[in-house]
C-alpha cells in the first residue's frame, strides 16, 4: 500500500487548466482516468487526509504510485480524451458498463449494390443503416417478415444471391412475393435501392406517407373493380399496422430522443436506455456496472453518455437526450454530443408531461434490471457455494455456514425500537423463517435500561437473548439440550415442563434450528453484545460476525481489526445482501409501528371500545375537543353507551393531554380538530 504523499506533485507543478489525469500503480499500469476543468483543484482533492476520502477513492490513491496529466484547451477535448483513454487502458477503478449480451440490430446494408435487410450484432459498420437495438433477434425477424409484403427487399446472403444469379431461379421468398428478386433481374439495382430507402424511411418513423399512399391505391383499385389488388393492398396495410403495433406510440409529437435512467445501490448500478424515434420506442438496451469508484448519479449518467455515443455519429445521436440528472458539466457534454451528431443536441431532465411519465417507466425498467441481475447472481448454485466457502475461510469457520441469521435494530430517535431477524439457508432467503421483535428492555440488566434510548448494542443483546432462549427451550422439550442451571432460560420452569412461549416470538418450532453464523448489522459494539448474549446462555458453537455499512468491513468478537473481504468476493456480496434484507425488513416494521402510533388517539386505550363506537362518539359530539369537554352524563346520552363505558372514556380523555392545534403552514390558520388529536411527526430519520 503506497503513501499518496510519496508521489504527490508540488502545488506549483499542476496547471490550473482543463485536462485529463491518469493514476498509475507501481507496475506503471493505468488504474484510473479522470478529467477536470481545473487539474490543480481536482488533483488536490486526492491528496487530502485519507480519513476524509471516500473508501473507494482511498483504495485507489493507496494503490497508485504516480500520477500524470495532459493539458487540453477545452472541457470538450477533456471529455473526448478521457473516453479514449478509458477505452484504451481499461482502468480497474473506472466505472465500466458491461452488457449481459450483445444486442441485435436491424441493419440495411446500403453500401452494397443490392442492399440487404438482416440481423447484425457487434461493432457498427460504415455504410450500414441500423435500427434498434432490440431485446431479441426473433423480434426483428417478426417485424421484417411483416414489412417484406410492402417493401420486398433482399434478405438473402451473398452466397444464396450468387447461386440464384447463376441458376436463374429465385429463392422461395421471390416466388411468394416477399422479395423483388433482383438476383434474376425482376427489378434493377436502382429500383431495388429505392425499395430499401423506403424501408429505412418507414423504420425511421416516417410512416404516414406510405400508409396514406397504400390507402389511396387500395381505394382506387376497388373503384376500378380490381378486387384482388385491393385485397392485397388491404393485407399490406394490416401487415404494416401489426408492425407498427410492435412499437407503441409513447410521445405524440413524433419526438426523436433517447431516455436514460439509472437504478443504483452501494455496490452496483443498472442503466436502461429507451430509443424513441418518431414518437415510438424503437429499441431498448441496458447495462449493469460495479461502482468501483466514488460516483453519484450525475457521474453515472456521464459515463453512460460516453458509452452510448463515444463511437457514434450523425443520426445515431438523437436530437434530444433525456436523463435523470445532469452531468457536473452539462455544457461541455452537450457540446460534445452536438459534435458527434453534427448539429445541436438537447440534454435535459424532463420535468412534466409525457416525457416525464416515460422517464418513470424507463426508471422502473432499470430498477427491475438491477433486481434481476442480483437475483440471477444470487440464485446461481456455483456462485452461492463459492460465497459460503469464502465466508467460512474469512471468518475461520470449520464449515460453510449453511444457515445464516441476521439481526438489525431500527428506531426513530429512540422511539418504536424494533428488531428484525432474517434467515438465509444455502445462500437463499427463507422468508417463512423471518421474524420481527419489539424491543422492551429488562429490569434485571446490569445497567439502567432506557426504553426510549438509542442503545443499539443493548437492543441487540436483548433480541439475541430472546431468540436463543427460545432455541434452548425447544431443545429442553425434546431432551436434546438442557437449559443451563442458573442461565437466562431458567425462568422457563423445571426440566420437562413445556415453557410458555412469548406471544411475539411466533410458533416454537420455528426457533428450533440453530444457525451456523449469526450476522448483526453493526460494528464492534453490536458484535460484542451478541457474543455476550450467547455466552450468557452457554452457547459456544454459533459464530458471530457484524458488518459495518460505511466501510463494508466484517467484525469478529474480541478482534481489534476488521476482516476486509475483496470487493470482488462473492462472500462479501452475500453478506451484504443478507444485511440489506434484514435492514429493509426492520425498517418496514418500524415504519408500520410508527404509523400506528401516530394515528392512535386517547380513545384507543379504552377497553372494549371498537371503531364503530368511537365513530359514534365523534359523530355525536362533532370532534374530540368537544368530547373531551363533555360530562359522563352527556356521554351516556350516546346510544349504546352505559355509565361504566362513559366513565372509562372520560377518564382516558382526562389523562391524555390535549395536542397542540394543527396549523396550516401556508395561511397560518389554526385547524379545528374533527376526527382526533392533531399529531405531528418529527424530522428525524430512521436509525439503524
Amino acid at each position: 500500500m503506497a503513501d499518496p504523499s510519496s508521489y504527490r506533485p508540488k502545488p506549483g507543478q499542476i496547471p490550473d487548466s482543463p485536462g485529463v489525469y491518469r493514476f498509475r500503480d507501481a507496475h506503471r499500469r493505468v488504474i484510473y482516468v479522470g478529467k477536470a476543468k481545473s487539474l490543480r483543484q481536482r488533483l488536490a482533492n486526492y491528496f487530502q487526509d485519507l480519513a476524509g476520502l471516500h473508501p473507494r477513492t482511498r483504495t485507489m490513491v493507496t494503490t497508485a504510485a504516480s500520477v500524470e496529466w495532459t493539458v487540453v484547451s477545452t472541457e470538450v477535448e477533456a471529455l473526448q480524451l478521457e473516453y479514449s483513454w478509458i477505452k484504451e487502458f481499461d482502468p480497474r477503478f473506472n466505472v465500466k458498463y458491461r452488457d449481459d449480451k450483445s444486442y441485435p440490430y436491424l441493419a440495411v446494408t446500403m453500401d452494397e449494390a443490392f442492399p440487404r435487410v438482416q440481423v447484425m450484432r457487434g461493432a457498427k459498420k460504415k455504410g450500414v443503416r441500423y435500427f434498434g437495438p432490440y431485446a431479441h433477434a426473433w423480434a426483428i425477424r417478426e417485424t421484417v417478415d411483416l414489412m417484406l409484403r410492402v417493401f420486398p427487399v433482399r434478405t438473402c446472403s451473398a452466397g444464396v444471391f450468387r447461386n440464384a444469379e447463376r441458376t436463374g431461379r429465385p429463392c422461395l421468398l421471390g416466388y411468394i412475393g416477399k422479395c423483388s428478386a433482383p438476383c434474376v433481374g425482376r427489378v434493377g439495382a436502382g429500383e431495388h435501392r429505392e425499395l430499401a430507402e423506403e424501408f429505412c424511411d418507414f423504420m425511421a418513423g416516417r410512416t404516414g406517407t406510405y400508409i396514406r399512399r397504400l390507402e389511396k391505391e387500395m381505394t382506387a383499385a376497388a373503384e376500378d373493380m380490381e378486387y384482388e389488388r385491393a385485397a392485397r393492398l388491404r393485407d399490406d396495410l394490416e401487415a404494416l399496422g401489426r408492425a407498427m403495433e410492435k412499437n407503441a406510440v409513447v410521445l405524440a409529437d413524433a419526438t426523436d430522443a433517447d431516455l436514460i435512467a439509472v437504478a443504483e445501490d452501494e455496490l452496483e448500478a443498472a442503466v436502461q436506455i429507451f430509443h424513441v424515434r418518431g414518437g415510438r420506442v424503437r429499441g431498448q438496451r441496458g447495462w449493469v456496472t460495479d461502482k468501483v469508484e466514488a460516483v453519484d448519479t450525475a457521474g453515472l449518467v456521464e459515463h453512460a453518455l460516453q458509452q452510448l455515443y463515444g463511437e457514434e455519429s450523425g443520426d445515431a445521436v438523437p436530437r434530444e437526450v433525456l436523463v435523470p440528472a445532469l452531468p457536473d458539466d452539462p455544457a461541455a457534454v452537450t457540446q460534445w454530443l452536438g459534435g458527434r451528431r453534427g448539429s445541436a443536441v438537447s440534454l435535459r431532465v424532463p420535468q412534466r408531461g409525457d416525457k416525464k411519465d416515460l422517464m418513470a417507466t424507463v426508471g422502473r425498467n432499470a430498477q427491475q434490471a438491477l433486481v434481476l441481475h442480483k437475483t440471477r447472481r444470487a440464485s446461481d448454485l456455483t456462485t452461492r457455494s463459492r460465497a459460503l466457502e469464502e465466508i467460512a475461510e474469512a471468518l475461520g469457520l470449520d464449515s460453510a455456514p449453511l444457515r445464516i441469521e441476521c439481526f438489525d435494530i431500527s428506531h426513530l430517535q429512540g422511539q418504536d425500537v424494533v428488531a428484525s431477524m432474517v434467515v438465509f439457508e444455502d445462500g437463499l432467503p427463507r422468508k417463512s423463517e423471518y421474524r420481527r421483535f419489539q424491543i422492551k428492555g429488562r429490569a434485571g440488566d446490569t445497567q439502567l435500561w432506557h426504553g426510549e434510548g438509542q442503545d443499539d448494542a443493548r437492543s441487540m443483546h436483548e433480541v439475541i437473548s430472546r431468540r436463543f432462549r427460545r432455541y434452548l427451550m425447544e431443545r429442553e422439550k425434546t431432551g436434546e439440550w438442557a437449559v443451563p442451571e442458573g442461565g437466562e432460560a431458567g425462568s422457563a420452569g423445571a426440566a420437562g415442563e413445556a415453557p410458555a412461549a412469548p406471544a411475539d416470538d411466533g410458533r416454537p418450532r420455528r426457533f428450533a434450528y440453530p444457525p451456523q453464523l449469526v450476522l448483526v448489522d453493526g460494528g464492534q459494539p453490536q458484535v460484542a453484545a451478541a457474543r455476550r448474549a450467547l455466552d450468557e446462555l452457554g452457547i459456544d458453537d454459533v459464530a458471530v460476525a457484524g458488518i459495518a455499512k460505511r466501510m463494508e468491513e466484517v467484525w469478529l468478537p474480541g478482534e481489534d481489526d476488521p476482516v476486509v473481504l475483496p470487493r470482488s468476493s462473492e462472500g462479501l456480496y452475500l453478506i451484504q445482501r443478507v444485511r440489506d434484507t434484514a435492514h429493509d425488513f426492520a425498517i418496514r416494521y418500524q415504519r408500520s409501528k410508527r404509523t400506528k402510533r401516530l394515528r392512535s388517539g386517547p380513545l384507543d386505550s379504552v377497553p372494549g371500545l371498537g371503531a364503530a363506537r368511537k365513530q359514534a362518539l365523534i359523530k355525536y359530539f362533532g370532534s374530540v375537543r368537544r368530547l373531551r369537554q363533555a360530562t359522563v352524563e352527556q356521554i351516556c346520552e350516546v346510544p349504546g353507551f352505559g355509565r361504566k363505558t362513559a366513565e372509562a372514556v372520560a377518564a382516558a380523555l382526562a389523562q391524555a393531554a390535549p395536542a397542540a392545534p394543527a396549523v396550516n403552514m401556508a395561511t397560518g390558520e389554526i385547524i379545528e380538530e374533527d376526527d382526533g388529536a392533531a399529531v405531528t411527526e418529527g424530522n428525524g430519520g430512521t436509525t439503524e
